[in-house]
C-alpha cells in the first residue's frame, strides 16, 4: 500500500503487470459492453448503466463522513468491498449465459454483470480496489 503521512493511502501497491492486465480486460469488456448495447438496445441500456455505477454506490453510505483524503468512511467499507468483488458480476455473466432460450432473454442481465465487471476492472487498472476495515486501500 502506498502511504504518505499527510494524505494516507491513495492507491494499492498492485504490481504494474497486474494493473496492465486489468486494463486490457477492462478495455476488452468495454468494447463488448458497447457491442451488446448496440446489438440488443431496450433493457440492455439501463442494465449496462446500472452495472457501470454499481461499484461506486457504496460511497453514498459514507458521504459526509470521510475523515481524511483517500479514506473511505468505515461504515461504507463492507458494502464497497462486496460490490467490488469481481467474482460476483462474473458469476452473473456465467449464470445468465446458460439461462434463457434466446440471446434476447439474457442480454440485459448478462450485460449488467459485464458492465459491473468492466467498472471493477477499470478501478483495479487505476490502482483502486478493496479497502481495509478502516477505509484505506489494501
Amino acid at each position: 500500500m502506498v502511504m504518505t503521512e499527510s494524505t494516507g493511502a491513495t492507491r494499492s501497491s498492485t504490481p504494474l503487470p497486474l494493473r496492465v492486465a486489468w486494463g486490457v480486460l477492462a478495455a476488452f469488456l468495454l468494447l463488448w459492453d458497447v457491442f451488446e448495447v448496440v446489438k440488443h438496445m431496450g433493457w440492455v441500456i439501463p442494465g449496462a448503466a446500472l452495472g457501470s455505477v454499481l461499484p461506486f454506490l457504496a460511497r453514498l453510505t459514507g458521504l459526509g463522513r470521510t475523515p481524511e483524503p483517500g479514506r473511505l468512511a468505515p461504515r461504507a467499507v463492507p458494502l464497497h468491498n462486496l460490490l467490488n468483488l469481481a467474482l460476483i458480476p462474473f458469476g452473473i455473466m456465467v449464470l445468465f449465459t446458460f439461462l434463457g432460450d434466446a440471446p434476447e432473454d439474457i442480454a440485459a442481465p448478462f450485460t449488467f454483470g459485464m458492465s459491473w465487471l468492466t467498472s471493477i476492472a477499470f478501478a483495479r487498472a487505476l490502482g483502486f480496489g478493496l479497502r481495509t476495515p478502516e477505509g484505506w486501500q489494501r
